[in-house]
C-alpha cells in the first residue's frame, strides 16, 4: 500500500453542486491557535464534504499572530456555514466545550479537527450512515493516515481493556452531542493532560462504545513542534496521569465496539430507506450522474480499466460516484479518489442490510441517470431490485472474461441471468461477446466490444536507460529477456510457466523475468531451485513501474488459462515488445502474427488445478521464443503501430462516453416497462437479494477475516519501515492481532487461492472437529491413567505399610528399634 501522502493537500475545492436547503445535522468544531499555514488544508476538506448539512465553528483560542486572524477572517468568508468565534486562550480542551456550547441547537452530532488536520471527503457521510444504523454507538473513528514530518499509517481494533493503559484513538471521531454532554465534555479547563484519552475513558465509564470504521479517513499531520513545553514537564505529565487514573477507577463494566468489516448478516430484514436518514437535496445539472458498482480496488487489469475511465471522462459532462461491495485492502483506493465526486466502501462501515438503502440514498443525492456494474457479484444481485425501485435509470454492465470454472461463466452467467433490466452490455474482446450471444442468448443488439485501451503516451518505448535498468533489476547484459509479468495465481498458470522457462533452456541461453506477487509466488520460487533454474530467472515481486520491465525485455509471455484480453499484451506492445500468449480470451484479436505468437490451450478451464500440462503446448511456447529470437527487429517494428491503430485509451474513453452519453439520453424503453413490470414484485427482488447474502456469508466472512489480517500486516510493515517515529507501545496492538490471528492466514490464503471459500470452511472445520477429538480424547485418556497411576501408587504404598508395619512387630518382639521409610509428610 504506497499512499502519496502529499496529494491529499493538493485537491481544490468543489464548487458544482448548488444545495437546495440548508440543515444543520452535524456541529464542526476547531479551535484554532497561530495556525495560518494549515487551515487552508483543513477548510477545503470540510467544504468538501459529501454531506454537507454542517456547520464549522472555529474558536480562536487567543491567537496572537495578526496574519494568521486576517486569514481565518478570509476563511469566514468562503462559506455560509463557517462561524468564527473569538476568546481569550484557555487551550484545546475548553475550546472544545465552548464550540459545543455554541453549536446549532438542531445538530445531532459533533466532530473535532484540529486546525492542521484532513478528513476523507466522505467522512462525514460514511459517519453518519453508521451511527444511525448502529443506534446504541455513541462515537465513529476511522483508522489514521500520518503525514507531513512522519509518513506512516495505523489502524485501532477498539478495545476498553487497552484504553485503560494506553489512549489509542484520535480526538477526531464522530460523536453523538447528547452522548458527550451527558458525561460533561471534556470538562477540563487544564492545558495539554490528554484531555482526548480522558473523554473516551469518560464515555466508557458511562458504558457508551464506538464503532471503528475500516477506512483510512483521517489525516494526521506531524511536525517537528509536536508537543509544547508544557506537555513535556514532569509535573504536567503526573497530573495528567493523575486525572486518567482517577477517570479509569470509575469504570465498570465495559461495551466491546463494533468494527469493520464485519460479517454477521444473517436473514435481518432488508431496509429500503433509513428513515432517521436526512438526504441532501442539490439542483440538478446538465451532467450525465453515473453510480459505478466495483467489487474493490485492488492491482488489476479490471481495476485499471475503473481507473482509466473515471480519469478519462470529461469532468464537466460526467460525474462518477463508486461503491465497492467486498472487503479487501483497497491499496488502489488513493488512484480513483481524486477523479471521482465520492468513494463508499460499504464494508467498512454499513451493515449488509443497508446497502440497498444507501444505494436509494446515493441516486436519490447524486440525481442519478445510469447504474454502471462491472465485476461485483453483489451488483448484478441487486440490479433487478434497482431497476424496480428506478425504471427510468438506464444499466450498463461491463465484462472482462467469462468464467467457467467460476460458477459456469462467472459475471457473464450473471449479466444473462438479469438481462431483461440491463440496457446495455459491454466487453473487452469479441470473443466475449460471441459467447454472451450463443451461449447466454443474450440480444446482439444488447452487446457491444470497447477494448480497454493503453495509455500509448505512458508507455512509450522511449526509455534510455536500458543498462541502467538491468543492473537494478538483476539481468544480464549479454542475454535476451523473455518477462512474465502476471499476479501469480491459478488463473495464469505459473507451474506451467516454469515447464517453458526449463525448456526453453534447454535450446536457448535467455533470461526470464517474473514480475508480480500472488499466493504462488513462494512455490514457483522454490520448484525453480528443485529444477536448478533459478539462476536464469529473475524474480522481482509486485513491481510499481511496469514501464521498466517492457524496457528491459525483448519479449513478453502470457499463459493464462484464461484471460479477458490482458492489460499487459497492450502495454507490451505500446512499449514496441512481441507477444506470446495462450489462445484464450480475445488475445488473438490484438497479437496477430506481425507482432506475436498465439499458443493453443490445451487444458481445459475445470483442470486449472492440475499441473501436468501437454508437453505439446509446452513446445508450442518455446517455438514461438525461437521463432521471435529469431527475427526480433521485425516483430517490434510492428508492435507499436498495432496498439495506435484502435487500442488506446483515449479511443476507449470516446467510445464508452459515446454509449454512455447517448443511453442516459436515450434510454430503451423496454427495459423500462420490464422495470415498471417488477415494481409490483419489489419485495421478491428483495428477498432474492437477501437470499444472496446469507448464501454470500461464510465466503464473505472469509474476506473480512483475511482482509483484517493483510491490513493489520501492511500496518506493521509500514511502521517497521518508519521504526523510530513514534512510541513502542502503539505497536503492540497490531503485533498482539497478527499473533491472535497468524494461526488463520494459511487457511486465508488457501481459500483466496482455490476460490473455495465455503468447501474450504467445511474442510477445516472438519478438520478442526477431528483435531478436538484427538486433543480431547488425549486429556482423557491422560486424566485415566494419572487417576490410574495414583490408584496404584496408593494400593502399593499400602502394601509397604503393611509389610513394615509386620516387620516392626517382630522387631518390637525382640527389643529393636522399629524402622521407618516415610517422612512427616508421609
Amino acid at each position: 500500500m504506497n499512499f502519496e501522502y502529499t496529494a491529499i493537500t493538493e485537491k481544490n475545492i468543489n464548487k458544482g453542486d448548488v444545495l437546495v436547503e440548508s440543515k444543520t445535522v452535524i456541529s464542526i468544531i476547531t479551535p484554532f491557535y497561530n495556525a495560518k499555514q494549515y487551515l487552508e488544508d483543513t477548510a477545503k476538506c470540510i467544504i468538501n464534504q459529501t454531506f454537507p448539512y454542517f456547520e464549522w465553528i472555529i474558536i480562536d483560542d487567543g491567537s496572537s499572530d495578526s496574519a494568521s486572524l486576517e486569514y481565518l477572517s478570509k476563511i469566514q468568508k468562503m462559506d455560509s456555514r463557517i462561524r468564527v468565534f473569538h476568546k481569550e486562550n484557555s487551550g484545546q480542551s475548553d475550546s472544545r466545550d465552548f464550540g459545543v456550547k455554541n453549536s446549532s441547537s438542531e445538530s445531532k452530532y459533533v466532530l473535532f479537527i484540529d486546525d492542521d488536520d484532513i478528513i476523507d471527503d466522505t467522512y462525514l457521510e460514511c459517519a453518519y450512515w453508521t451511527l444511525e444504523t448502529n443506534k446504541g454507538a455513541s462515537w465513529a473513528f476511522t483508522d489514521v493516515i500520518h503525514f507531513g514530518e512522519q509518513n506512516t499509517i495505523s489502524t485501532t481494533r477498539f478495545s476498553p481493556e487497552r484504553e485503560k493503559k494506553e489512549n489509542n484513538i484520535v480526538v477526531t471521531a464522530l460523536i453523538r452531542k447528547d452522548d458527550f454532554l451527558k458525561v460533561g465534555g471534556f470538562g477540563l479547563k487544564e492545558k495539554d493532560i490528554y484531555e482526548d484519552w480522558n473523554l473516551w475513558l469518560k464515555m466508557i465509564a458511562a458504558k457508551m462504545y464506538p464503532v471503528r470504521m475500516n477506512f483510512f479517513g483521517f489525516w494526521y499531520r506531524r511536525k517537528k513542534s509536536e508537543y509544547s513545553e508544557l506537555s513535556k514537564s514532569q509535573d504536567n505529565k503526573d497530573r495528567a496521569k493523575k486525572i486518567i487514573d482517577q477517570t479509569v477507577k470509575t469504570i465498570g463494566e465495559t461495551h466491546e465496539a463494533i468494527q469493520y468489516p464485519r460479517g454477521d448478516y444473517n436473514w435481518d430484514l432488508i431496509d429500503e430507506k433509513v428513515d432517521s436518514i436526512i438526504v441532501p437535496k442539490y439542483k440538478k445539472n446538465n451532467k450525465t450522474r453515473i453510480l459505478m458498482i466495483i467489487p474493490w480496488m485492488v492491482m488489476g487489469g479490471a481495476d485499471k480499466f475503473n481507473i482509466d475511465l473515471i480519469n478519462g471522462l470529461d469532468k464537466d459532462k460526467f460525474g462518477v460516484t463508486v461503491i465497492s461491495t467486498e472487503p479487501n485492502l483497497n491499496v488502489w483506493r488513493q488512484e480513483y479518489q481524486f477523479n471521482t465526486k465520492a468513494i463508499y466502501d460499504l464494508t467498512t462501515f454499513l451493515d449488509r442490510r443497508y446497502w440497498i438503502a444507501f444505494i436509494n440514498y446515493i441516486i436519490e443525492k447524486n440525481n442519478i441517470n445510469i447504474v454502471f456494474n462491472t465485476n461485483s457479484v453483489f451488483g448484478y444481485s441487486v440490479l433487478p431490485y434497482i431497476k424496480a425501485k428506478h425504471s427510468e435509470i438506464p444499466i450498463i454492465d461491463y465484462i472482462h472474461m467469462e468464467e467457467w470454472y467460476n460458477r459456469n461463466g462467472g459475471f457473464s452467467r450473471d449479466c444473462a441471468a438479469v438481462s431483461s433490466v440491463i440496457d446495455k452490455t459491454l466487453v473487452c474482446n469479441e470473443n466475449s461477446r460471441k459467447i454472451l450471444i450463443n451461449h447466454f442468448g443474450k440480444d446482439e443488439h444488447e452487446v457491444e466490444t470497447v477494448y480497454i485501451g493503453v495509455d500509448e503516451k505512458k508507455f512509450n518505448p522511449d526509455m534510455k536507460n536500458i543498462k541502467e535498468l538491468k543492473v537494478k533489476y538483476g539481468v544480464p547484459l549479454d542475454k535476451k529477456v523473455v518477462s512474465f509479468i502476471a499476479r501469480i495465481d491459478l488463473q495464469k498458470r505459473p507451474y506451467l510457466l516454469i515447464q517453458i522457462i526449463k525448456a526453453t533452456l534447454k535450446r536457448k541461453d535467455v533470461f526470464f523475468v517474473v514480475a508480480g506477487d500472488g499466493p504462488m509466488l513462494s512455490e514457483i520460487k522454490e520448484l525453480a531451485k528443485k529444477e536448478k533454474i533459478n539462476d536464469s530467472i529473475s524474480f522481482l515481486g509486485s513491481v510499481s513501474n511496469t514501464k521498466e520491465i517492457y524496457a528491459i525485455s525483448d519479449i513478453t509471455l502470457n499463459c493464462s488459462i484464461k484471460e479477458g484480453l490482458a492489460l499487459t499484451a497492450y502495454e507490451s506492445l505500446s512499449m514496441g515488445v512481441p507477444v506470446i500468449s495462450a489462445d484464450v480470451g480475445g488475445q488473438a484479436e490484438l497479437i496477430n502474427e506481425k507482432v506475436g505468437v498465439i499458443i493453443p490451450c490445451l487444458q481445459n478451464e475445470a483442470d486449472v488445478k492440475n499441473f501436468k500440462y501437454s508437453m505439446r503446448e509446452v513446445e508450442g511456447y518455446v517455438d514461438g521464443i525461437d521463432k521471435i529470437l529469431n527475427n526480433l527487429e521485425t516483430y517490434k517494428r510492428e508492435c507499436r503501430p498495432r496498439v495506435l491503430s484502435g487500442f488506446t485509451i483515449d479511443y476507449m474513453i470516446k467510445r464508452m462516453s459515446s454509449i454512455m452519453q447517448d443511453i442516459a439520453e436515450n434510454p430503451n424503453y423496454q427495459k423500462i416497462e420490464n422495470g415498471r413490470g417488477l415494481t409490483n414484485c419489489i419485495d421478491i427482488c428483495k428477498e432474492l437479494n437477501t437470499k444472496y447474502l446469507v448464501a454470500h456469508t461464510s465466503e464473505y466472512e472469509w474476506q473480512v477475516q483475511s482482509t483484517n489480517i493483510m491490513l493489520d500486516k501492511e500496518v506493521d510493515r509500514v511502521y517497521r519501515e518508519n521504526c523510530g517515529q513514534f512510541k513502542k507501545k502503539s505497536k503492540i496492538g497490531i503485533i498482539r492481532y497478527i499473533q491472535e490471528q497468524g494461526k488463520k492466514t494459511f487457511i486465508v490464503k488457501v481459500c483466496q487461492k482455490l476460490h473455495i471459500y465455503n468447501e474450504a470452511k467445511i474442510v477445516f472445520e472438519i478438520l478442526s472437529s477431528v483435531g478436538a477429538i484427538f486433543v480431547n480424547t488425549f486429556k482423557y485418556i491422560k486424566t485415566e491413567l494419572l487417576l490410574l497411576s495414583r490408584i496404584i501408587k496408593g494400593m502399593l504404598k499400602l502394601v509397604l505399610c503393611l509389610f513394615i508395619r509386620i516387620i516392626n512387630i517382630f522387631l518390637k518382639l525382640f527389643g529393636r528399634k522399629s524402622i521407618s521409610i516415610f517422612d512427616k509428610k508421609g
